[in-house]
């Protein structure tokens, strides 16, 4: 009898996001493919999770692929995970999958964390049709090529995008596509999560001003008609008005800081300044 390939979504960032089902599916797996087995190695102790593991990843997806159905095929029960989100989004697994199918062997997804929906969900750009087109080129010439090719999509599209090179991407965006409405969501679900929401330009203008950009991005580009999240306008501007109408400074903060995404300490600090 064969057994089951089991695809289980990890966290992306907090620990509290897995899960009751994911849990107990890696409790009860004969053997666990992860991408980085020191990686998934710590998500197993946090729960308490004695399981063995094995490296599955793009440069052994060929070869290990085949020595894994053969241990499905023997009834064994297999789960695959990725370092974190939900597997084969951007990640490996498709070749292990196809095998699994062909061979007639049940493959069950366990939903959970995904960066991409998650920064969908509160971009506040349209949700009802969107498109993930994974990571961009790392190479400008191909990447305004992509660019090009999706700037008439009537859809929300979605990256993944590196910090190192974000600025250059904001710029071929507003090159290509104009001065587009996009969000850039960071750190999701970590400790120093954030939402910057508005113009290609005025999100540059934004990052361009930090010292470093660092931590896992999301880069979300509205339709051509998409009104935009928020325009160029300075929160701290839009905090004046509100004292103007009689609102406290520090409700005032919070409640541009809600509608912004902006963390509520980095824009008091601004307004203070």
């Amino acid at each position: 009898m064969s057994g089951i390939l089991y695809l289980v979504s990890t966290p992306i960032g907090n620990l509290e996001d897995i899960t009751l089902r994911a849990i107990r599916v890696l409790r009860e797996a004969d053997l666990i493919a992860c991408e980085d087995t020191r990686q998934t190695r710590k998500l197993l102790d946090h729960f308490g999770i004695a399981k063995p593991a094995v490296s599955y990843h793009e440069h052994n997806e060929a070869v290990r692929a085949t020595e894994l159905a053969e241990k499905l095929k023997s009834g064994a029960t297999i789960a695959l995970v990725s370092d974190a989100g939900t597997p084969l989004v951007s990640d490996p697994g498709y070749r292990l999958v196809r095998v699994a199918i062909e061979a007639g062997i049940p493959v069950v997804p366990i939903p959970g964390p995904s960066a991409a929906l998650g920064a969908l969900a509160a971009s506040g750009l349209a949700t009802d049709t969107f498109r993930f087109c994974g990571f961009l080129p790392p190479r400008q010439s191909q990447r305004r090529k992509l660019l090009e090719e999706l700037r008439a999509e009537s859809c929300t599209i979605i990256f993944y995008e590196a910090p190192h090179r974000i600025l250059e991407t904001l710029a071929d965006i507003e090159q290509v596509c104009g001065d587009r409405s996009v969000v850039v969501a960071r750190e999701l679900t970590k400790l120093h999560e954030e939402f910057l929401r508005g113009a290609a330009s005025y999100i540059r203008q934004e990052l361009s001003a930090r010292p470093s950009i660092k931590g896992e991005i999301t880069l979300l580009i509205g339709k051509a008609e998409e009104p935009q999240v928020n325009s160029a306008v300075d929160p701290r501007d839009e905090v004046q008005a509100l004292e103007e109408q009689g609102i406290a400074r520090m409700d005032a903060v919070k409640q541009v800081a809600k509608a912004r995404g902006i963390p509520k300490r980095e824009l008091y600090r601004r307004v203070i300044e």
